[in-house]
């Protein structure tokens, strides 16, 4: 048996392009199996601990990061990920709490990989050693257009859109077809929604999928 068959907890992953409502289905998720007795832990990547928020503020809102090499940006997401699942996630998993992550693994092999064109081979070993054998339960994918990402993300007025917002629709493009791709090759571990449906749509099509999976 290895350490991640011992897991007594559940890892549900949020991926999909900027502005795809990932983080508001999280709270909502959160909230609903809080209510039900459920222990919850929200986090994101990058960030989610201390060292894994300052590598964020440097991969996508420090100015030096407009320089920054693909293969940089590889190596710091795999950094900030492999802090992230030995300080919170194999902790919660061992401790049989819910754990509900704003992107991982996933994200990686579709940005730097697929958008990024970085070859699959070094990203998908990099992957595996960050997150140290450990895999979703379950990911949703929310499946937005290129054009409606870049819409939403240009209605937002709290905050300025940071580098990975500031890309093209080529560049939305690419991560969308990503992520389709890898829906459609593990069928058994993605679910995708339509991110463009009525927002309580998706809110019960995500818990009804969870509550299957716990």
């Amino acid at each position: 048996m290895t350490q991640a068959d011992a897991l007594t907890g559940k890892l549900f992953t949020f991926e999909g392009s900027e502005g795809s409502g990932k983080s508001t289905q999280i709270e909502l998720l959160a909230d609903e199996l809080e209510g039900m007795g459920h222990e919850v832990v929200v986090t994101r990547e990058p960030g989610g601990t201390e060292i894994g928020e300052e590598i964020r503020h440097l991969l996508i809102h420090n100015s030096a990061g407009d320089a920054m090499a693909p293969e940089t940006e590889l190596l710091l997401f795999a950094a900030a990920r492999a802090q992230l699942v030995r300080q919170v996630v194999i902790p919660g998993l061992e401790a049989g709490k819910i754990i509900l992550c704003d992107r991982f693994l996933d994200s990686t092999t579709v940005y730097q990989g697929a958008a990024r064109s970085i070859s699959s081979d070094p990203v998908s070993y990099i992957n595996q050693f960050a997150v140290a054998g450990i895999t979703p339960d379950l990911t949703f994918i929310l499946d937005v257009p290129a054009e409606e990402s870049i819409a939403r993300v240009k209605r937002r007025v709290t905050d300025l859109p940071d580098r990975m917002e500031q890309e093209n629709v080529d560049f939305y493009k690419k991560v969308r077809e990503g992520y389709l791709l890898l829906a459609r090759s593990l069928p058994g571990r993605f679910h995708v929604v339509d991110g463009t449906r009525d927002l309580k749509d998706n809110q019960e099509d995500i818990l009804k999928t969870v509550l299957e999976h716990i």
